[in-house]
């Protein structure tokens, strides 16, 4: 099935080649997963849209028709995932903002599929060559520039990594190419700061309201001599990892009680037969 989408709350594909999302990157998004119509982290996500839209000096979108308007696209869909674009919209040459911007809204809705071998089992990864670099002014935001997750999801097309580690330029690990990252030692659990590069991703904000964990620079060094390792994404949940650089590890009662957790969000995870649900 096609993605369904909309502009501007009318339905189509088209956005002027003028729109400064297209041309600088100018603008921001929102990848979220709906059930059955419902967005539980749908407050989060809006959280995230309306700081983004104060640092870049965006105006907001109207929240409630947004919701509305991605209901409407998820009809008749159990599971989906919806991405909210909001650029800056159409404007002269040259960076200058515009006076009077005029915001570009595109919503795409589509069937979601979970692999329930990636929950059960979990995913290897590969570290990155691609650093991110350090810029605290868009740190933290989903803005529309990707081209670093691009470079390094450019790096591997071999099926049996499920993701890619990308580490700042002192060579800490900050995340994979499109999720957060976890690590477990003993009963502490740490993640990665996101200040100056990065995104803070909503799925990680739900974990650090959920129980209490560290934020901390983690080297690879240190991420091999973690008890677990998982993956957060609003789309794909609690992804354990199972195998890097040669370290392998088997999912474990911290990675499974946060993905019982983020079922009673209402937010499901598929399983394998004879794995724990």
């Amino acid at each position: 099935m096609n993605a369904r989408l909309s502009v501007n709350f009318v339905d189509g594909a088209t956005v002027s080649a003028a729109d400064r999302g297209f041309t600088y990157g100018d603008g921001l998004f929102e990848t979220l997963r709906v059930v059955a119509g419902r967005v539980p982290l749908w407050d989060r996500h809006m959280a995230r849209l309306r700081a983004g839209c104060e640092r870049l000096r965006l105006p907001l979108p109207d929240v409630d028709a947004l919701r509305l308007e991605a209901s409407r696209l998820c009809e008749g869909l159990d599971d989906a995932v919806v991405r909210i674009t909001w650029s800056r919209g159409e404007g002269e040459r040259g960076y200058a903002l515009p006076s009077r911007p005029h915001p570009t809204l595109v919503l795409s809705a589509a069937p979601l599929a979970l692999d329930a071998s990636a929950y059960d089992e979990g995913i290897a990864v590969r570290l990155c060559e691609t650093r991110l670099a350090t810029q605290p002014l868009l740190a933290g935001m989903k803005h529309l520039n990707r081209l670093e997750q691009v470079m390094a999801r450019a790096e591997w097309s071999d099926a049996a990594y499920g993701e890619g580690l990308v580490r700042d330029m002192a060579g800490h690990v900050v995340c994979a190419t499109a999720a957060n990252l976890f690590a477990v030692f003993g009963d502490r659990w740490a993640t990665p700061p996101v200040e100056a590069c990065g995104v803070a991703g909503v799925a990680r904000a739900e974990v650090l309201a959920w129980r209490e964990v560290a934020v901390e620079a983690i080297t690879p060094g240190r991420l091999m001599a973690a008890d677990e390792v998982f993956l957060t994404s609003a789309v794909r949940g609690i992804l354990p990892v199972r195998a890097c650089a040669g370290r392998s590890w088997t999912p474990g009662p911290a990675t499974r009680a946060l993905q019982a957790h983020w079922r009673t969000l209402g937010l499901p995870l598929p399983t394998m037969e004879g794995f724990p649900k």
